[in-house]
């Protein structure tokens, strides 16, 4: 089964990274990205797309310009996320074979992101943006978008997000700060795989 579940890493660093994708994956999250103002980004992000395999979807997130997105797509990179909708970037992103998930809040940024060619829509700070905000916009979008929840959005409001249509949900302090050590992610993932599976059955 492939959750709808992104796993944000931010502050990871390269020497746990391996470990803590291991213990992602066995928990059952396969998309996972590394944020780029994380310390040594590109070095972690290579060593997980090496010792992954196809076992998961790898990526970065806060991207900002295509020089970041070509040495994304050098090391192997399959996905990336944005904190905005820079159409250079998610063409770049595209032209490189990468799946572009961009973040959007209002209705012109997401129309403008899925011109551009985005795979999917980050409704980032979805806390902000709320239940009503979402279903008001997202009546507006075409019905195959994909969208995901990010910012302020947890396994407690899983149930409610995935009624009003969400696709899927990306997960930053819900299961990994800088300090957790691998089974501490592996033990936290496990609980909002869990979370994730009740809500979606």
């Amino acid at each position: 089964m492939s959750r709808e579940i992104i796993a944000i890493l931010r502050g990871i660093e390269p020497d746990e990274a391996v470990d803590i994708l291991d213990a992602l994956i066995d928990a059952g999250i396969t998309k996972i990205e590394v944020p780029l103002n994380s310390p040594d980004p590109f070095n972690s992000i290579e060593r997980m797309v090496q010792a992954a395999g196809d076992r998961a979807l790898l990526g970065a997130g806060t991207v900002l310009d295509v020089t970041s997105v070509e040495r994304l797509a050098s090391i192997g990179a399959q996905m990336v996320v944005s904190p905005d909708a820079n159409p250079d970037v998610i063409g770049a992103t595209k032209a490189h074979g990468m799946l572009s998930y961009p973040g959007v809040l209002t209705p012109t940024e997401a129309f403008s992101a899925l011109r551009s060619g985005a795979d999917g829509l980050k409704f980032f700070p979805a806390f902000k943006l709320g239940l009503d905000g979402f279903k008001a916009l997202s009546a507006v979008l075409p019905k195959d978008t994909n969208t995901y929840a990010v910012g302020g959005v947890g396994p407690a409001d899983f149930a409610d997000w995935l009624s009003a249509g969400i696709t899927g949900f990306g997960l930053g302090s819900n299961i990994y700060k800088p300090g957790f050590s691998a089974e501490e992610v592996g033990t936290l993932a496990a609980e909002i795989v869990t979370s994730y599976d009740a809500a979606v059955s």
